[in-house]
């Protein structure tokens, strides 16, 4: 049974070694399936693609969905952990690379078998429990595809959408925001086309790496001189590829980039001006061919229902063992969103402390925590290592808390 401290560090540690890709999350289903199917839940797989749905029924009440995203991430891990990931897979672009949970996924579905456990042992709620483990958070692709795949036409509509996500906050904190929560994102690709040819004669090409160069600077003034410093907007060039010798010059250069805002209206004006520079510097370097820019993918900004967000913050601090904040917006962005407003249902969904509390020693305020987690690794980064006990405790208690305030 996955609900005692050391059933949960063994599942977790087992799930941290053998991270999956979006999409390719086939062992980390078949475990959780598993771990449900005994629990006594029915059990559908394949959801979605590679997603898991589980349903749980004690008479007439709500029903209350509570999510967890499994996916892991294209990153080398650098924890030093004896349960690191040496997992590597196959990308998009059909290259091998190293895979690691660097957001916490790891945790969530951990979290969610736990809190499974739990509510199975507790006799005293009426209504249903429809669990969701969803694949492919992090390419914004997981909770569409499940909703396309007939998840509410097939499971039922819940009442009210949960779930949480680990951040580098210490064990012990949650982090809950009415209305805005998470920030929507837009991943954009761009291909500049220049004119190749010997590193010797520059002149006798246009140069794409430079003109690439020149974009990232130029695309960097966006957020700070178009948007107004009361709107949220993130505005990051993550890849940058040209080339393949020192002397040749290249044909093209390839950015990827990721945009993150709360407002529609931002939104909008942050596309349209990187749509802007981006054909503005390609003409201005004399580019044979206009540029291309192709969205990758999205999701919208997740909005905390007010309602919900009361409820399980009475309920969180009722039950004692957490200190509820308000860390307001994040830039990080989540699908989780989706489930809730295809639904057309309130979402409460809130940051999970991860971090060893003793970093946290003398700060006081919501300011002095911010300063502390902002000097820590976060989430993405190849070391971040949220600290699995008590963490995994802290998040079983927090999402069967948040379930039975909503469950008869």
């Amino acid at each position: 049974m996955p609900s005692t401290p050391e059933a949960l560090i063994a599942i977790y540690e087992d799930l941290h070694r053998h991270p999956e890709l979006g999409g390719q999350e086939h062992r980390t289903a078949g475990i959780v399936a598993d771990h449900l199917r005994t629990l006594g839940y029915d059990v559908t797989t394949g959801v979605g693609g590679t997603g898991v749905v589980a349903t749980l029924e004690r008479g007439a009440g709500p029903t209350v969905l509570l999510r967890a995203d499994m996916d892991g991430l294209p990153v080398r891990e650098d924890t030093g952990l004896p349960y690191a990931s040496t997992a590597t897979a196959t990308t998009a672009d059909g290259k091998e690379h190293p895979v690691m949970h660097a957001c916490g996924h790891d945790v969530h579905v951990t979290c969610l078998l736990g809190a499974a456990a739990r509510l199975v042992e507790d006799r005293e709620w009426q209504g249903r429990v429809l669990l969701v483990f969803q694949p492919d958070e992090e390419t914004g692709n997981g909770a569409r595809a499940m909703v396309a795949d007939g998840l509410y036409e097939r499971f039922g509509k819940p009442d009210v959408v949960l779930g949480q996500h680990v951040a580098p906050l210490p064990v012990g904190v949650l982090g809950v925001t009415a209305g805005p929560a998470f920030a929507a994102s837009d991943s954009l690709r761009v291909v500049l086309h220049g004119s190749g040819g010997h590193g010797s004669r520059p002149e006798a090409t246009v140069d794409p790496v430079v003109l690439g160069a020149a974009t990232v600077l130029r695309l960097q003034t966006v957020v700070a001189r178009e948007i107004a410093g009361s709107d949220m907007a993130v505005v990051t060039v993550g890849s940058f590829h040209a080339g393949t010798a020192p002397n040749i010059i290249p044909d093209e250069a390839v950015l990827q980039l990721s945009i993150r805002t709360t407002d529609e209206h931002v939104r909008a004006r942050v596309l349209a001006a990187v749509e802007r520079i981006v054909r503005g510097e390609a003409a201005a370097a004399g580019a044979p061919r206009e540029p291309e820019v192709v969205t990758i993918d999205g999701t919208p900004t997740v909005v905390n229902d007010a309602g919900a967000c009361a409820r399980v913050t009475a309920a969180f601090q009722a039950a004692g063992g957490h200190l509820v904040v308000d860390p307001g917006t994040v830039t990080g962005s989540e699908d989780v969103g989706i489930l809730a407003d295809e639904a057309g249902v309130p979402c409460a969904y809130w940051l999970l402390g991860g971090a060893d509390p003793a970093l946290f020693a003398g700060a006081t305020t919501v300011e002095e925590l911010k300063r502390v987690v902002g000097e820590l690794p976060s989430n993405h980064s190849p070391r971040f290592a949220p600290l699995a006990a008590p963490t995994l405790e802290s998040g079983v208690a927090a999402l069967v808390t948040a379930a039975r305030s909503f469950l008869g």
